[in-house]
């Protein structure tokens, strides 16, 4: 073989193994550029997607919270406060004489305050100054709950003065009658009709009633 035939072939293999280097190296880089491609975008998907997700999950959690706290303040609104003892000082008080049945009295209280109240049991009575012990209650007149007035509304109570057979003892002539309510240490002045009553040892009050119809019963 000449120098000149083998200077060629030389070269044209040197050409051809640095354009197969070339080759590679370009496919090397494509490879490489795809794979850090598909990762960014796949790392901006989860970004993108995870994004809408936390937004709806912490705004879940803020109506959440928001119901909760309208939820309370409508159960604090709703909750029902205790009913407390009629005032005495705001209780108005009046007595009538009833004709049937004979020798009672019909003891009405209105509510005269602005809020509920209740009258527990039975008004205390004691008729006359010199009176030594209150007015015994009728224990059949019990009602089966507690008497509830709302404002302006009353309450009632029966009161047997003296023996309608005259089978009484110790009967006199009283002039004046202080009244007595569960929860009010004081007493109410209530004046008596005509100015004074006469009672004996059968007199006896009921419990507090709704109606007068059943405050008369006994």
């Amino acid at each position: 073989m000449n120098v000149t035939a083998y200077r060629r072939g030389r070269t044209v293999r040197t050409i051809a193994a640095s354009m197969l280097a070339v080759a590679a190296l370009g496919l090397t880089a494509a490879c490489g550029g795809s794979g850090d491609g598909g990762s960014d975008n796949e790392g901006k998907a989860k970004s993108s997607a995870s994004a809408p997700a936390d937004k709806t999950a912490k705004g879940g959690s803020a109506d959440a919270k928001d119901a909760k706290t309208q939820a309370q303040k409508i159960g604090a609104a709703s909750e029902d406060e205790p009913i407390g003892d009629c005032d005495v000082n705001k209780t108005v008080f009046s007595l009538q004489k009833v004709k049937n049945p004979i020798n009672h009295l019909l003891l009405k209280a209105t509510n005269g305050a602005g809020v509920d109240c209740k009258l527990v049991g039975y008004p205390g009575l004691k008729f006359g100054e010199e009176a030594q012990s209150a007015t015994p209650v009728n224990e059949d007149s019990q009602p089966q709950s507690v008497v509830v007035l709302a404002p302006g509304e009353s309450a009632y109570a029966g009161i047997t003065t003296s023996a309608g057979d005259g089978s009484g003892s110790e009967g006199r002539e009283v002039n004046s009658l202080e009244v007595f309510i569960d929860g009010s240490e004081d007493p109410a002045s209530v004046e008596l009709p005509g100015g004074s009553v006469y009672i004996d040892s059968a007199a006896q009050v009921t419990y507090w009633q709704t109606t007068a119809q059943d405050a008369l019963t006994w």
